[in-house]
């Protein structure tokens, strides 16, 4: 009889292999997206794939299968013949985003307002801790990361799937942005009182009032963002920021 004992491998071997590579694949996409949301890539540059696959510590492939992921996101742009860049949002289309952002996360606090459990509030409560202790230890990582854990949990308890994909799907491409708006220890302590007051308005099942602060607190992240990349003075209020939006849309 032919041993075909070599020929093919046991299914153990193959399944084990298969979470392997699942688990790099996972872990690539999640370190290079990182890299993109906390400015290490800043937007706009081009990508060197010797050079990440030495930080990374991985092969060209993995490090190209994890690029196309990102670019699916919005997060990379792929040029034929000229490589992989950042991907860079023009104003029109930062405005845009947030303001179609601002809604979503206002319909996910009306739903969840509704939907929610005790425990899943109790969560949110501890996250908005951990994100203080992080602000008083300036860890601005920490902070940004239990912040938006404390807007995904809210849009998860609006129970709503369709809602959920599209939240995730636009959501993605504002991860940078909403990650350097923070960098100005003000704006930290602005949104520890906006996330304070969602607690309360989850806590007494207020879906407009929630709905109300979280569509306010996106489109103030949004105006704070805009000034910052035309480098105006903090100070500038909204009103002048909607009047730039008529020549960003020009």
């Amino acid at each position: 009889m032919q041993n075909t004992e070599n020929e093919s491998a046991p299914s153990s071997f193959l399944a084990v292999t298969k979470v392997e590579r699942m688990r790099l694949h996972d872990t690539v996409v999640t370190h290079l997206r990182n890299l993109i949301v906390e400015g290490a890539l800043a937007p706009g540059m081009k990508l060197n794939e010797r050079e990440l696959c030495e930080t990374l510590g991985i092969s060209r492939t993995p490090l190209r299968e994890a690029m196309k992921v990102l670019a699916a996101e919005g997060l990379i742009d792929i040029a034929p013949n000229r490589g992989a860049f950042v991907s860079r949002m023009s104003d029109t289309e930062i405005w845009e985003s947030f303001e179609v952002m601002s809604g979503l996360e206002a319909m996910s606090g009306e739903l969840a307002a509704m939907r929610i459990t005790p425990v899943e509030i109790a969560e949110i409560k501890a996250l908005h801790y951990a994100m203080i202790a992080c602000r008083a230890q300036n860890d601005l990582p920490g902070y940004y990361s239990r912040n938006q854990t404390i807007h995904n949990k809210i849009n998860e308890a609006a129970r709503n799937s369709v809602l959920r994909q599209t939240y995730l799907s636009i959501n993605r491409r504002l991860l940078a942005l909403r990650f350097k708006s923070n960098f100005q220890a003000g704006k930290w302590d602005s949104a520890i009182q906006d996330h304070e007051e969602m607690i309360k308005a989850l806590e007494t099942r207020d879906g407009p009032r929630l709905g109300a602060i979280l569509r306010k607190h996106l489109l103030e992240k949004r105006d704070a963002i805009l000034r910052d990349l035309a480098g105006a003075p903090a100070a500038a209020d909204s009103k002048s920021t909607a009047s730039d939006k008529t020549t960003a849309a020009a």
